[in-house]
């Protein structure tokens, strides 16, 4: 029977509730709640750097050598050298017909164009680059010259040569609708158009009876052909555009407007009194597609260094907020009238909702791997509850044992259970508490095989005792 027990021994069976070995539950839920946390400052921070980033737009503007290139040239200068975030980058175009087409056709952000032309339908105003007027004179007679009838009003234009400074044809479009109003059929009168370097001399050598010229009021070009004009000490005749009012009202395009007196220097002045006349804006506009927040960061920043450009570029001191009226002719974009309107979103009004729903995702990621972590540890602690009574029973064996072999594999076995009970408490399976039960178990463990083998060893010294009693006996 005991060499059965023995032969037995050597290879038992698990035990049942043997501690299996299993993963470390607080390292995968720290592993997933720190991705999660990293992902989502991730998002925040590139969204972050897509928000403030610098953003180059592309603004048409022409034609070459012309004012408003320079000007936007030098603002794309200043934008860089004081670096904003909006930078610019010149398309250069034949004109301001040309670089409306490039908006139109989406080949530019921004574009210079003016206003009495075909705005682009997706075109939206961003700001007032400069406000031109039309003026229309009638040089002062020059001696030993053969005097042409005189003009003083535009209702006597019929049946005269006209010219015009420069080539662009919404220049004679500009005429034709002044001498529609005063009843003059523009196909009978003669029209000519003079390129700017070569009107000064046109109108010297009386290549027409009256001119006609289009520009800011302080424009070189038009100072120079007014100046022009003079002879022996006689200014021009400027021809008031008195239904200035009705025209505007035809036309929302144009503006009634005054060409104040002594506008084009001179002695005496010219004019010697205000004159009535009509004006057009040159625009900036602005795809109607484009981030509302970029147009309002653009139109931020051109007031803001539009005082750094003016010591340069004199024209800059002309660019104006746009018109945010419903009614007006461009409407304006919603970007630029928010900042006109002083409605413009700060980065936290924009970005709000993202951070809140990001807080709320931070807060969510921590709240599913606390629910995860208590779910891996539930089943630590059923398997540390299963070690608990496996000790029980280990105890009861214990103190039934007729075998040394099997205490000490009782005493391996609780060696075993030891390892798992301190790993499951460094791990927040076990709590203080239950360490504390499983130290009594283990103690009352270790007492049982320690008296159960001191048992065994005094009965077997007995026996050995009785064995050698007998054969003396015997013998």
């Amino acid at each position: 029977m005991e060499s059965g027990r023995d032969a037995s021994a050597g290879a038992p069976a698990e035990p049942p509730g043997a501690p299996s070995p299993h993963p470390s539950a607080r390292g995968n839920v720290a592993l997933v709640v720190l991705a999660g946390i990293l992902a989502i400052i991730g998002v925040m921070a590139a969204g972050y750097y897509f928000a403030v980033r610098p953003v180059t737009l592309r603004i048409a503007v022409g034609p070459a050598n012309s004012d408003d290139l320079k000007v936007v040239q030098a603002l794309s200068q200043a934008f860089l050298t004081a670096h904003s975030q909006i930078r610019l980058r010149p398309i250069q175009t034949d004109g301001a017909t040309a670089s409306a087409q490039t908006i139109a056709d989406s080949r530019a952000d921004l574009a210079i164009v003016r206003g009495d032309l075909n705005v682009p339908k997706n075109a939206q105003a961003v700001a007032t680059l400069r406000k031109n007027v039309a003026v229309l004179w009638v040089p002062a007679p020059m001696k030993g010259k053969k005097a042409t009838a005189k003009i003083t009003k535009i209702s006597q234009l019929a049946g005269h040569r006209i010219g015009v400074v420069g080539r662009t044809p919404a220049n004679i479009d500009l005429l034709k609708v002044i001498l529609a109003q005063y009843g003059v059929d523009p196909g009978k009168v003669d029209i000519v158009q003079f390129p700017i370097t070569e009107a000064a001399d046109a109108i010297r050598n009386q290549k027409a009876d009256a001119y006609l010229a289009a520009g800011p009021l302080n424009s070189k070009i038009t100072s120079e052909a007014v100046a022009a004009s003079t002879h022996d000490g006689k200014p021009p005749k400027f021809l008031a555009i008195d239904s200035a009012e009705a025209i505007a009202q035809n036309h929302p395009m144009y503006e009634a407007s005054e060409i104040p007196a002594g506008a084009f220097g001179g002695s005496p002045d010219r004019p010697e009194d205000e004159v009535k006349t009509i004006s057009f804006s040159h625009h900036i506009v602005a795809r109607k597609d484009l981030s509302e927040t970029t147009v309002a960061a653009f139109t931020r920043q051109l007031f803001a260094i539009r005082q750094n450009v003016m010591s340069e570029f004199p024209l800059a001191a002309k660019i104006e907020t746009p018109d945010t009226d419903k009614d007006a002719f461009i409407p304006v974009h919603p970007g630029a009238a928010a900042f006109v309107d002083g409605e413009e979103k700060t980065f936290l009004d924009r970005y709000s909702d993202i951070i809140w729903w990001s807080l709320m995702g931070l807060s969510a990621t921590g709240s599913i791997g606390a629910w995860f972590a208590g779910y891996l540890k539930k089943d630590e602690r059923g398997n540390s509850s299963g070690l608990r009574e496996r000790l029980l029973d280990m105890i009861a064996t214990a103190r039934h044992s007729d075998s040394s072999d099997e205490l000490d594999r009782l005493q391996a076995e609780a060696d075993d259970i030891l390892r798992d009970t301190l790993h499951g408490f460094e791990h927040g399976a076990i709590a203080e508490g239950a360490l504390a039960a499983f130290n009594i178990a283990l103690g009352q463990l270790h007492q049982a095989v320690a008296d159960r083998r001191a048992l065994l060893m005094n009965i077997s010294q007995n026996l050995q005792r009785a064995g050698s009693a007998l054969r003396v006996t015997g013998t």
